[in-house]
């Protein structure tokens, strides 16, 4: 395969890899061993690539980073497809990945995917996409990456009040056909008791 276009299906798979995040150009040039000049072209190649062929995805720059989305003209389709039945309802690992940032929010992605244990940037995204997480800022350190919690909307897809009114993660999600997977879940959470159950057993306690 010609060096060009090898290098530009590799940067293909990295953007796509990385997500809502994104990569900078020093990022990239740095795993592609190359220099930030040649990221600037080979990413200018692949929008006339794409738009040549017409394909449905786009890369833009926000904020210096290259990150891969969808083409605005589209918008329509992939609204009518979130309101469709069949995406409405939550899959297995959007449940799994709600539920962490429900109980450990915020987070970040980096944290999610080390209590999951599998990526979950694509999942995150629907999640999003659902409106019930959101970025609530970013986290100090190194990149400064975002912090993802629940949104209003989550409150009224579970019929809640407040955040503090969120049950244990035993009764929230009715996961009785993988019952092992959940307990394991829980345990890999922490999370044993909410704040309002602790706080009964010490008023009956007293």
């Amino acid at each position: 395969m010609d060096e060009s276009l090898q290098l530009k299906s590799i940067l293909e798979g990295l953007l796509f890899a990385a997500g809502e995040e994104g990569l900078t150009n020093k990022e990239l040039a740095k795993v592609l061993e190359t220099d930030k000049n040649k990221i600037d072209l080979l990413v200018h190649e692949l929008r006339v690539d794409w738009k040549e062929q017409q394909r449905g995805m786009q890369i833009i720059k926000v904020a210096q980073t290259y990150q891969i989305t969808t083409l605005p003209e589209h918008y329509p389709y992939l609204a009518r497809m979130a309101r469709t039945p069949r995406h409405a309802k939550l899959s297995r690992s959007s449940l799994e990945t709600l539920a962490i940032i429900a109980y450990r929010q915020p987070i970040t992605r980096i944290e999610i995917e080390e209590i999951r244990g599998v990526k979950s940037d694509h999942v995150l995204q629907k999640l999003q996409q659902k409106k019930l997480v959101c970025a609530v800022g970013r986290a100090e350190g190194v990149g400064r990456p975002r912090l993802y919690g629940t949104t209003q909307e989550f409150l009224s897809y579970f019929g809640l009040n407040h955040i503090d009114e969120l049950p244990s993660p035993h009764t929230i999600f009715n996961w009785q056909e993988w019952e092992t997977d959940k307990q394991d879940l829980i345990h890999r959470l922490g999370v044993s008791k909410t704040k309002k159950e602790i706080e009964q057993d010490e008023t009956d306690a007293s």
